[in-house]
């Protein structure tokens, strides 16, 4: 039998090379969902309890005032699942918009990192993820937009009052918008 142990959040770190930035918007929606709704998926770390997944699950987890996890050790070979046991999604509005806010804020807070993406393609092969034509546009899109500069990273982060316009395309779907950052 598997045994869950408990936490402290503060234990577990960040992915110090994360690839996706994230963004504001995705944020709130993180943090107003844990607020409204409380938690509803695991998120992964390493041996040494390193975030490999749901980095900013995590983050938005702490600011939102929760201090203890639950650790269910494995070695990939099972699935591990989370059973909300106060929900039923055959009756509750409340597991409707958990299942809505957690597909929705994970649609909207990916922003990726172009030059950190760019170092993990220089070690590990992403083809099974990104097209190299997908791969590409991204760089270029970014070395256009100026992407990485000190001060637009700055603003992607919440600093300066500009607002950036980036056209985008989403790798996927080939769907085009602009990205409002700052």
């Amino acid at each position: 039998m598997v045994e869950a142990k408990s936490v402290k959040l503060t234990t577990l770190i960040p992915d110090p090379r994360n690839a996706n930035k994230g963004t504001q918007r995705g944020r709130g929606m993180l943090e107003r969902s844990l607020t409204d709704l409380g938690a509803g998926r695991s998120i992964l770390v390493d041996k040494n309890n390193i975030a490999i997944a749901g980095n900013k699950s995590l983050e938005c987890a702490i600011e939102s005032g929760f201090e203890n996890g639950i650790v269910v050790e494995t070695d990939g070979t099972q699935l591990v699942i989370v059973k909300r046991i106060d929900l039923d999604l055959a009756k509750d509005e409340k597991a409707k918009l958990l299942a809505v806010s957690d597909n929705r804020s994970g649609e909207v807070s990916l922003d990726w990192d172009v030059k950190e993406l760019e170092a993990i393609a220089d070690s590990i092969d992403l083809s099974p993820y990104f097209y190299d034509e997908e791969l590409s546009k991204m760089i270029n899109d970014a070395e256009l937009a100026g992407v990485g500069d000190d001060e637009d990273e700055e603003r992607d982060r919440g600093a300066g009052s500009g607002e950036k316009e980036i056209n985008c395309e989403c790798p996927s779907c080939g769907h085009k918008f602009i990205k409002i950052m700052g």
